[in-house]
C-alpha cells in the first residue's frame, strides 16, 4: 500500500464491505465498480445528470458518482445487487422485463433502484410522482412508455402480494 492510500468499510447491501488501497476523493461509484466488484452502478455521465449510477444512501436516492466514498463511511447503501436477499427478482425488475422497459439496458439498473424507492415510500404513486421520482434517470431506447407501464405493473404486483 502506498502512502496515500486509504483502508476503510462501507456497509453496502447489507453488509461491512473493506475497501483497500483507495484514494480518499475516489467516487462511490468507482469504489462500488472498481473496488468491490458490484457492477450494477453504471457510469456513464459522471457528473450527476444521467441517473445510471443511482443507488439508495441512507434513505435517498442519490447518484454515486457525485458522492465520495470515503464519506459514505457511516451510511446504509443499496446497490441494484442489494435490492433482494436471494436469486428472485423485486416485482419492478420483473415488471420491467415484462412490459419491455429494459432496451440496450444501461439505464435500467438506476431506474430500477430509484423505482424500488419510490415504491418503498410510496406504494401508490400517481403518474406525476412516477415521473418526478425518474426525471433525473434518462433513457435513451424506450421513451418512457414502457417504463411507466412497469410501474404501473409493479404496483399492481405489489398491491397483490401485500394484501
Amino acid at each position: 500500500m502506498s502512502a496515500n492510500s486509504e483502508v476503510y468499510d462501507l456497509n453496502v447491501n447489507g453488509q461491512k464491505r473493506q475497501v483497500r488501497d483507495a484514494w480518499v476523493g475516489e467516487s462511490l461509484l468507482y469504489v462500488l465498480r472498481e473496488r468491490l466488484g458490484l457492477p450494477g452502478s453504471k457510469g456513464a455521465c459522471e457528473q450527476g445528470e444521467c441517473g445510471s449510477c443511482t443507488v439508495i444512501m441512507d434513505g435517498q436516492a442519490v447518484c454515486s458518482c457525485l458522492v465520495m466514498a470515503a464519506t459514505a463511511i457511516d451510511s446504509k447503501i443499496t446497490t441494484v445487487e442489494g435490492l433482494t436477499q436471494d436469486d428472485s427478482l423485486t416485482a419492478v425488475q420483473d415488471a420491467f422485463i415484462t412490459e419491455g422497459g429494459v432496451q440496450c439496458g444501461f439505464c435500467t439498473p438506476g431506474l430500477i433502484v430509484a423505482i424500488e424507492h419510490l415504491l418503498d415510500n410510496n406504494p401508490d404513486p400517481s403518474q406525476l410522482e412516477v415521473k418526478e421520482a425518474i426525471s433525473g434517470n434518462i433513457c435513451r431506447c424506450t421513451g418512457y412508455g414502457r417504463i411507466f407501464e412497469a410501474v404501473n405493473t409493479a404496483v399492481t404486483t405489489r398491491r397483490a402480494t401485500n394484501l
